[in-house]
């Protein structure tokens, strides 16, 4: 979030919000405030970019389950949504879809003020079953705002098209466990991509109503054939370059990635990273005006998995020339013992 040459980051956390703000020359420590929501899980929260003072934030608050929040004040005053992503109640006695959390929300394309969307997960459940008791959601859709994060309807072209799909071939989560990364063509309010764990990279040419797989290219090494399949990929991140929406770079589970259009197929720009320290992490961020620069955080992918910082010495990774070459960027971090783990959207970059 922008103010002048101040900047504010959004911190998401299982324990509640915080609000980060920079001074004017965004040089030394940043001012914490204090906590929104404590206690509560907050799994996104995104400025309006037509609208800077207004933010819709994804969030899970005690017991009262998943929900959305949205402030036009730039955070000083919060307010639910009227109806957040939820579904339509079961019939008497059957079982049905339950949102188990809003896990991606996105600002609309730039002619269509006040919309939004948002990734959720869910499971199926007796309707009358709290929130808490209804396993792990294990399947995914699409919803959408057109007031502003008010209200919230579901996009149902999504789920319809997933339900077509062989679930063997989702990873190990049938239907897609998290749908993130939901970008829109600042070309074409119709044309859009989005990334789900376990399930991979779709496209859609027409608002949301159908969807193919994006996925050539990209290796799926947890399955048992040599050819990755059409889709079942685990995409960790996946984001359009601000500076020409025609090239998208993605971070996944078995490697970062880079596609120019109008062609379909990945490229696994990750081999040129140093081997000692592997191409496998969860943020992929895009520098906002050079089209071939963007930086990484790569965790240990080898053995178990730990998902820490290789041999325990954090480093952002960065490229200026679309992957063919990446430079270590450690200024400031330790040197030895530290085993960070930053997870899709624990990175941003300065727009300034």
């Amino acid at each position: 979030m922008v103010d002048g040459g101040k900047v504010t980051v959004w911190v998401g956390t299982k324990k509640g919000a915080f609000a980060l703000r920079s001074n004017g020359s965004r040089a030394g420590a940043f001012e914490i405030g204090d906590p929104h929501f404590l206690g509560g899980e907050i799994f996104h929260i995104v400025q309006d970019p037509q609208a800077p003072e207004r933010l819709v934030m994804a969030a899970r608050t005690g017991h009262l389950g998943p929900t959305i929040y949205h402030s036009a004040d730039a955070g000083k005053t919060w307010t639910e949504a009227a109806r957040p992503p939820q579904f339509e109640k079961a019939p008497e006695g059957e079982k049905g879809p339950a949102v188990g959390r809003t896990f991606w929300i996105q600002p609309g394309h730039g002619s269509q003020p006040g919309t939004w969307w948002a990734g959720v997960d869910f499971s199926i459940r007796d309707p009358d079953q709290p929130w808490f008791f209804a396993g792990p959601s294990n399947k995914v859709s699409l919803f959408r705002s057109a007031d502003g994060g008010n209200t919230w309807e579901e996009a149902p072209g999504l789920r319809q098209y997933l339900d077509t799909l062989d679930p063997e071939r989702m990873g190990f989560a049938p239907g897609g466990s998290m749908l993130h990364s939901i970008q829109i063509d600042p070309r074409d309010a119709r044309h859009m991509y989005i990334s789900m764990s376990t399930a991979g990279t779709f496209e859609s040419l027409d608002g949301g109503g159908t969807w193919k797989p994006l996925n050539k290219g990209v290796e799926a090494t947890f399955f048992p054939e040599d050819d990755p399949p059409e889709y079942g990929q685990d995409p960790h991140c996946m984001a359009i370059h601000p500076a020409n929406p025609d090239v998208l770079y993605q971070q996944n589970h078995c490697g970062i990635y880079r596609l120019v259009r109008p062609g379909d197929t990945w490229e696994r720009i990750g081999k040129n990273m140093p081997a000692e320290v592997g191409d496998i992490g969860f943020p992929v961020v895009p520098h906002p005006r050079h089209s071939d620069t963007v930086w990484v955080f790569p965790m240990d992918g080898g053995g178990v998995w730990p998902r820490t910082s290789p041999a325990g010495k954090p480093s952002v990774y960065r490229t200026m020339d679309g992957g063919k070459s990446w430079e270590r960027q450690d200024a400031g971090f330790p040197a030895g013992n530290a085993y960070w783990t930053v997870l899709r959207r624990s990175m941003t970059a300065d727009w300034h």
